[in-house]
């Protein structure tokens, strides 16, 4: 895919006279002046999370606190995209086709007012591809990202083949994280449902002899543990 694929600015350029029956005349003048500028916005806006966001966001270290659940969670980020990129893949060529249809059927009518719709047809379903184009390109920068971030954790100090393995102990992490978060404002609900996976988590992670057993947080405060 080329930069060209992408470039909006003949796209910009044939839709500005037609901004006429929506602007008024000097904001159209200043759309004009303005084309380039517009083609660079469109190009490099961001569409999706930037690699800081993915560091700090996504794999913050309060609900991924170990090298293999940040790992496991960019499996499945890395995934998410490779499926997005596979069903945008399938609507471009079916845009595509479309296109050429509607190109059929410019060429074999007649009537002029249905010839200026389906050229209006034509030409959305154009922009459209370009959309398609940019967002292909975004969808692929993650799925690199996500492939940069794996190697970064992957050090071989845990199980790259299956993701349960690690689950035990880095859940048991986490879950001890958001004990630490809750106090007398928290709700019944949550505090329940924290401290019930705790204790479930610390009886499974006993009862394989692997627990040293973690002294419940109590109200007032909630913050202590052993």
């Amino acid at each position: 895919m080329t930069k060209e694929k992408r470039n909006i600015k003949e796209l910009i350029e044939k839709e500005a006279p037609n901004l006429n029956n929506i602007l008024e005349p000097e904001d159209v003048s200043v759309f004009k002046e303005m084309t380039e500028e517009l083609r660079d916005t469109w190009t490099k806006k961001q569409m999706f999370r930037t690699e800081t966001e993915m560091s700090f966001s996504v794999l913050n270290d309060a609900k991924y606190p170990t090298k293999a659940a940040k790992y496991w969670q960019c499996v499945r980020e890395q995934n998410v995209f490779l499926e997005n990129l596979m069903t945008l893949s399938f609507d471009f060529r079916r845009t595509e086709v479309k296109i050429k249809r509607l190109q059929e059927k410019l060429d074999k009518e007649e009537n002029e007012l249905k010839k200026e719709l389906l050229q209006i047809d034509i030409d959305e379903k154009v922009y459209g591809k370009a959309s398609m184009q940019l967002v292909a390109r975004d969808r692929m920068r993650e799925i690199k990202l996500w492939s940069k971030f794996k190697k970064q954790f992957d050090d071989g100090s845990f199980d790259t083949k299956n993701v349960n393995t690690h689950q035990l102990n880095s859940y048991h992490l986490t879950m001890k994280n958001k004990a630490e978060t809750l106090t007398q404002g928290s709700s019944q609900p949550e505090v329940f449902n924290v401290l019930g996976q705790l204790q479930s988590i610390e009886r499974i992670k006993k009862e394989h002899g692997q627990i040293e057993t973690t002294k419940k947080p109590v109200l007032p405060g909630l913050t202590s543990k052993g």
